[in-house]
């Protein structure tokens, strides 16, 4: 193996496990009960996501470099696997609430299991190409971190009784802290990654693109600027709506935001601290890029794209919620797809879906940064997104 720096794997080993931490810190408010329900397809159970981020390291990085190592349990590889096909078989997405067993206790005796395992490996010489898959399994972590903490909002929103997941964990009730407009000079612009920080394959391929002149809301949208488009009849009237977004409102019957409750004539909406009314200052939450695009059209303005959030980003504050843009999802210039398992990462899903920008209020810590490209179906509401408006 390549001799590794030691100060840099010690930082490496010490993000891990702070990593592993947050996952388990997330769990902490659950009972047992809450790890195994799938109320949707495209949601994974509490149970299922930290296995499978546990999944990650076995599979990627203890089966293909160590020798002699032992599985925890072979039939692991199959239940934890999402998508990778590269692998083999795996159960499918929509039945991931099905694996009541292996349970709970298992699946943290799993994680342990892979946590002692890594302990040895940190202790050894560890050859780049192993630190660049520990990174890239850190920030996977990451990312199911945060779809942790969407998937349960979506389990305790959808249950009749609003259960509190933790009475401070809020989490929609930030305000905007600027207003105006922010200005933005024609020109060529540089887009992309740039530095030798970690980022995702699709950030790269740092290319220029040439931008007229725009202006850029330097605040996010807010509940009380939608219940405007509420009020005013938005869900009812088709000319605001892209044809495949009116049809969407029509047959799943959407008339605002998800979680979003009429009490008594009043606007209430589920946080995970319960149900609240409905703050109006505060930055409106959980709308999909359909919602987005009409809200905009109606209130006489656009959706940025990517490229302008980018080029704008410096000045913005961002990072409360996921700003829909209106930008497809696509491969920058040059971008190439690795091979293996890792190639499968997001090159495969550069179809039919939208780019958003920034980050979230339960994006992890140091796991944001202004060329991020996170990606949805435009119908999708469940994540942490929010509304940027352009000119």
């Amino acid at each position: 193996m390549i001799e590794a720096d030691p100060i840099q794997t010690l930082e490496l080993k010490q993000k891990f496990f702070q990593t592993r931490q947050h996952t388990e810190q997330i769990c902490k408010p659950l009972t047992i009960e809450d790890y195994i329900p799938q109320p949707v397809y495209y949601g994974s159970p509490a149970k299922w996501q930290i296995a499978h981020v546990t999944w990650f390291f076995e599979e990627m990085i203890f089966k293909p470099y160590l020798t002699g190592y032992i599985e925890f349990d072979p039939e692991f590889s199959f239940l934890f696997n999402s998508y990778y096909q590269t692998i083999g078989e795996r159960t499918l997405r929509a039945e991931r609430g099905n694996i009541t067993r292996p349970g709970v206790e298992e699946v943290f005796a799993y994680r342990r299991y892979i946590d002692e395992h890594m302990r040895l490996l940190f202790d050894q010489e560890i050859s780049e190409e192993i630190k660049d898959l520990i990174t890239l399994g850190i920030n996977h972590e990451q990312q199911h971190q945060e779809l942790l903490a969407t998937d349960l909002k979506y389990q305790f929103g959808h249950n009749p009784a609003f259960p509190i997941y933790d009475e401070k964990a809020n989490w929609v009730e930030d305000t905007n802290s600027d207003t105006g407009w922010l200005s933005v000079n024609e020109g060529l612009y540089e887009i992309g990654h740039d530095t030798d920080a970690f980022c995702f394959d699709n950030e790269l391929g740092r290319h220029k693109v040439y931008l007229q002149p725009y202006q850029i809301s330097k605040q996010l949208v807010t509940n009380g600027e939608y219940m405007e488009f509420l009020e005013a009849g938005g869900y009812n009237n088709f000319k605001y709506w892209l044809d495949e977004g009116w049809t969407w409102v029509q047959e799943n019957q959407i008339n605002a935001p998800m979680y979003w409750h009429k009490v008594n004539g009043q606007w209430h909406y589920y946080t995970m601290a319960g149900l609240k009314p409905v703050d109006p200052e505060a930055i409106l939450c959980h709308v999909s890029f359909y919602e987005a695009s009409a809200f905009a059209f109606w209130k006489g303005y656009r959706l940025p794209t990517e490229f302008e959030w980018e080029a704008a980003s410096e000045h913005l504050d961002w990072g409360k919620r996921w700003e829909w843009t209106n930008s497809a999802y696509l491969p920058y210039p040059g971008f190439k797809i690795a091979d293996g398992a890792v190639g499968e990462y997001n090159g495969k899903f550069m179809v039919n879906q939208m780019v958003l920008r920034g980050a979230s209020v339960v994006t992890p810590k140091n796991h944001s940064r202004p060329t991020y490209r996170n990606f949805f179906h435009p119908h999708f509401q469940w994540q942490y997104s929010g509304i940027r408006l352009a000119r």
